[in-house]
């Protein structure tokens, strides 16, 4: 297990460039599409995925807005604009982020706490290694490991706000294979959350179509007040994944 402790700064307010002007409406960033499509020649010795693949990323507005705002991954916006519309990430909350490698989700969580005064804590796991992130205390440890929830809690070192879950089991190609297996780690997730949410705490998770977790969505609906699933536009149209968006928890916490 590998702990890294930021340093506090506070990053780039998303969606602001020189001289702070937002470039967009309300909290996110305004991100459009090229007007010039970069197209990629097959090499030798590249499979016709990667090429697919590294055309889609080359005109992918977001990466490059991610790439210009200093967040280590485009899905840094699905956060925003998830955030955008529901308003859960609250200037001096506590934060856990669950399937936090690169750190985009971790260094949004860090930004939208640190505001009018007050400073969130952020704690971030994966199994993954990954840089530190100012502001941020991240842990390189698997999370279904039995230790993994009290390292969490004794960094988070109260109730938590909100528990943040990105985490994706490998594809396999297989979509019945895949979403059983990111449900069982969404459902590991939101056991982890009962166990920490303040009242009227937040779960954000992921989760991928497959019409198997109606029993898991309507036990959350017995535990928080708004139940709802969001697809950022950040998220691919061709992607099958989706979040859940749970507000309002009923229960005590029990940290």
């Amino acid at each position: 297990m590998t702990e890294r402790i930021g340093s506090g700064k506070r990053g780039p307010r998303p969606g602001k460039g020189k001289g702070g002007k937002s470039g967009g409406k309300g909290r996110g960033a305004r991100v459009t599409s090229r007007n010039l499509m970069t197209r990629v020649r097959t090499a030798k010795g590249r499979k016709t995925s990667s090429t697919r693949w590294l055309q889609r990323q080359l005109n992918d507005p977001y990466v490059a807005e991610a790439g210009r705002l200093g967040y280590r991954s485009r899905a840094a916006f699905k956060l925003i604009e998830l955030d955008d519309q529901f308003n859960f990430l609250k200037p001096g909350g506590r934060i856990v982020d669950l399937g936090a490698a690169p750190g985009g989700w971790t260094q949004v969580a860090v930004q939208r706490t640190t505001n009018k005064g007050k400073t969130g804590k952020i704690v971030g796991m994966d199994i993954l290694a990954m840089e530190a992130v100012p502001g941020a205390t991240l842990f390189e440890h698997d999370f279904l490991d039995d230790d993994a929830p009290a390292l969490l809690m004794e960094a988070l070192d109260g109730p938590a706000d909100v528990v943040l879950s990105d985490m994706a089991a490998s594809a396999t190609g297989h979509r019945a294979t895949d979403h059983m297996r990111i449900m069982a780690l969404l459902e590991t997730a939101i056991d982890f959350a009962y166990q920490v949410l303040a009242q009227d705490g937040a779960f954000i998770g992921k989760v991928l179509q497959g019409g198997t977790e109606t029993q898991l969505l309507a036990a959350m609906k017995q535990n928080f007040r708004i139940v709802r699933h969001a697809k950022p536009p950040a998220s691919r149209d061709g992607s099958a994944e989706s979040y859940v968006v749970a507000l309002g928890y009923r229960g005590a916490s029990k940290t």
